[in-house]
């Protein structure tokens, strides 16, 4: 019954987890705040607020928990990607925490963890399946074959989807971070509002830049007619965008699930946590008669939940790395 501690810092979260013979017990985020004032998130600001919260984070999760740190089996930890300032801190914490307690270190990709959150809790997918990772820097199609075997079959060519949402709420004036905030007007407003193009990419690849300028034309042209034109259409601005960013994601990921014969599809990564995008993704699953997987809110954004999860799948395989592992600001599969 091996007991893992998760530690997860690629960004902004400082976040710990346990996690025992494969049941997710504790899951600590602490959020950095600051970076609000700064319209995005510092590096440097943001791996020396994880000094501060990394050692509270971990003492809360053990204790909720309720298991000591000589319990501890193994430390998994996100090796990257991620911003290498914020990962160096929870590399290194790990390492000294395996090694003050003689326990193996495991290392997790954080694209691969997001993924692997659909293993938390009862409802899993069966291998093989695909899904749609989506966050500020990554939007790709996954085909998932098994614990540690995945092939990005789709991905974005420029920017990612979650990026084309941020800029959106910079260019409506929107505090940071915007994407929740486009959520909450979206649900107000009438999707059909406005129309933005949909860039015509083969494959089952993606581009979000050309979107984003398109928004920006469109703000730019209306605010000229019309100065107070977004705050007395937020909401149809925020539905509309939505959609858009919505429908390029599941158009490419329904192709892809008909061409490969998949019936099964996940969602992961931050923008999991978009109402928009999973209810269009149950509502396209409905529709082709296939089986939708979300994972929970707290397991959508940055989370060592994850990170714990796919350390117990690597701890079954005997998966370790020594101490003079280093981070790594951009890892592949």
């Amino acid at each position: 019954m091996p007991v893992i501690l998760g530690i997860e810092s690629s960004c902004d979260d400082t976040s710990a987890s346990v996690c025992v013979d494969g049941v997710i017990l504790s899951n600590v985020i602490a959020n950095q705040s600051i970076h609000e004032a700064y319209g995005g998130v510092v590096p440097e600001l943001a791996s020396r607020i994880h000094q501060q919260n990394i050692v509270p984070a971990v003492q809360q999760a053990l204790l909720n928990a309720k298991v000591n740190k000589n319990d501890i089996d193994a430390v998994a930890f996100t090796r990257g990607p991620g911003l290498l300032g914020s990962l160096l801190v929870g590399v290194s914490f790990a390492k000294a925490f395996a090694l003050a307690q003689n326990a193996p270190l495991v290392e997790i990709n954080h694209m691969q963890a997001h993924i692997l959150a659909h293993f938390i809790g009862d409802h899993k997918p069966v291998f093989p399946f695909l899904c749609l990772t989506v966050s500020g820097g990554h939007t790709q199609i996954v085909l998932v074959k098994d614990y540690f075997e995945m092939e990005i079959i789709g991905q974005t060519l420029d920017d990612a989807a979650g990026e084309a949402m941020d800029k959106t709420s910079k260019i409506l004036g929107l505090p940071y971070p915007g994407g929740p905030l486009i959520d909450k007007y979206a649900r107000q407003g009438n999707p059909d509002a406005y129309k933005f193009p949909e860039p015509q990419i083969a494959g089952f690849d993606f581009s979000f830049s050309g979107l984003k300028t398109s928004i920006l034309y469109f703000i730019r042209d209306n605010v000229a007619k019309n100065p107070d034109f977004i705050s007395e259409n937020m909401a149809d601005i925020c539905a509309s965008v939505e959609k858009r960013i919505a429908t390029i994601l599941l158009n490419k990921f329904e192709k892809a699930a008909k061409q490969y014969g998949i019936k099964q599809l996940a969602l992961a990564g931050g923008v999991s946590a978009n109402t928009g995008l999973r209810l269009g993704l149950q509502a396209l699953c409905e529709k082709n008669g296939w089986e939708s997987f979300i994972p929970a809110m707290q397991y959508c954004t940055d989370n060592a939940a994850m990170i714990a999860i796919a350390g117990y799948y690597k701890y079954l395989k005997g998966e370790f790395v020594g101490q003079e592992i280093a981070p790594m600001a951009r890892m592949i599969f």
